[in-house]
């Protein structure tokens, strides 16, 4: 069994958030591998530094995005990882905390591929012009920070979750926080050791083209290249044996 994670520090939701934080990216980054058991509540909580109530806490936030359950006298085990909840901005942000899994990196983009193209013709044929502002505002967000800052890279989730509005359908649309964390996470990973290999503005200013002209067919092809370079961009910051 690896060592727990150090001491955390904080009060309320803020330190069991801060363990839950601590726990998840172990998780997911192997340290405790699919059916190990965690250490027993009352050591991990001492070696933790934190309230038994805090921990407990911590656990239910884990067992609530499906990487943990926990019974009685058999302790808390690492759940498969095909009971993850995957697309939870909080596993996502914690899969990405070290270097994810290219499986999971491309099970990502695959979703994305099949969602997204679909939501962009949807939006060519229903779009508003409050739709289209805020497009807009979001490509011209994401041209003036860039997507190397946080500022950028919140203006390109803006600008994902304003095509999914925009198809005035409210299932696609429970899909935003999703696919805004996968864009996120995807992009800011590119970064962490070089420079973006391109400028992916273009590619959303030809989204954006499509949708306002009405092109159905225009659109679903540009956001299907769009998905599609950044796969490779992403492929190609994890490495040459990644596949």
């Amino acid at each position: 069994m690896p060592p727990a994670p150090r001491s955390v520090r904080g009060t309320g939701r803020r330190l069991y958030g801060a363990i839950a934080n601590r726990l998840g990216t172990a998780i997911m980054s192997g340290e405790y591998p699919p059916g190990s058991v965690l250490p027993a509540e009352i050591a991990f909580s001492g070696e933790l530094g934190v309230s038994r109530g805090a921990y407990r806490e911590a656990m239910q936030v884990l067992i609530a995005k499906g990487l943990v359950e926990s019974r009685p006298k058999a302790g808390t085990r690492v759940l498969q990882p095909d009971r993850w909840n995957l697309l939870d901005p909080d596993v996502l942000a914690w899969a990405f905390a070290g270097t994810p899994d290219i499986g999971y990196v491309r099970s990502l983009f695959e979703l994305r591929a099949i969602v997204e193209p679909a939501a962009a013709r949807l939006a060519a044929e229903r779009r508003t012009r409050d739709d289209l502002r805020h497009m807009k505002d979001a490509l011209a967000a994401m041209r003036r920070h860039t997507l190397a800052t946080d500022q950028g890279r919140a203006a390109d989730r803006d600008f994902h979750h304003a095509i999914l509005r925009a198809t005035q359908n409210g299932a696609l649309l429970t899909l935003s926080a999703s696919i805004g964390a996968a864009v996120g996470w995807t992009t800011q990973f590119k970064q962490r050791a070089r420079a973006l290999p391109r400028n992916p503005v273009p590619d959303h200013v030809r989204v954006y083209d499509m949708i306002a002209a009405g092109d159905v067919d225009g659109a679903g092809e540009a956001m299907r290249l769009l998905v599609d370079l950044a796969l490779d961009d992403t492929k190609s910051a994890m490495g040459p044996d990644q596949g």
